[in-house]
């Protein structure tokens, strides 16, 4: 018994540190979930206003308070591989007009869309099958 009552200040100081990490993890995975992450872009799809291997700072409010603008920076999951996460510029959002151009090798033939949903971005990569997002209309 009185091994048992020499290990019991370090039991206690060892669970009281344990406590303490655990919690310091909660909060970073709150945070990191709910508010705001660290991103590495890779790739050099957003050049010239994001370089490769540029770290941006994610905040996670914006789009879920539905206050996402034309031309802000958005972190998407990707639509072709849904392990990735991409960066894109919003094109445009309900409500907006946003002209394209229908196939930039063919001809110069621009169409005008009045933005119904968030998809232009979506319509305009599948006309013109691209993932970059220098390929300016």
């Amino acid at each position: 018994m009185g091994k048992l009552l020499e290990w019991m200040p370090i039991v206690k100081d060892a669970l009281h540190k344990t406590a303490v990490a655990a919690n310091i993890l909660c909060l970073l995975h709150v945070t990191n979930v709910h508010l705001f992450s660290v991103v590495k872009l890779v790739g050099p799809s957003m050049l010239p206003a994001f370089n490769n291997g540029n770290f941006v700072l994610s905040e996670r409010i914006t789009s879920r308070s539905g206050k996402v603008r034309s031309g802000d920076a958005v972190i998407i999951r990707s639509p072709e591989d849904p392990t990735k996460v991409v960066c894109k510029r919003v094109k445009g959002v309900e409500g907006d007009v946003v002209s394209y151009v229908v196939d930039p090798n063919k001809s110069d033939e621009q169409k005008t869309v009045d933005q119904k949903e968030v998809e232009i971005e979506k319509k305009t990569k599948k006309i013109w099958k691209s993932v970059d997002d220098r390929e300016e209309c």
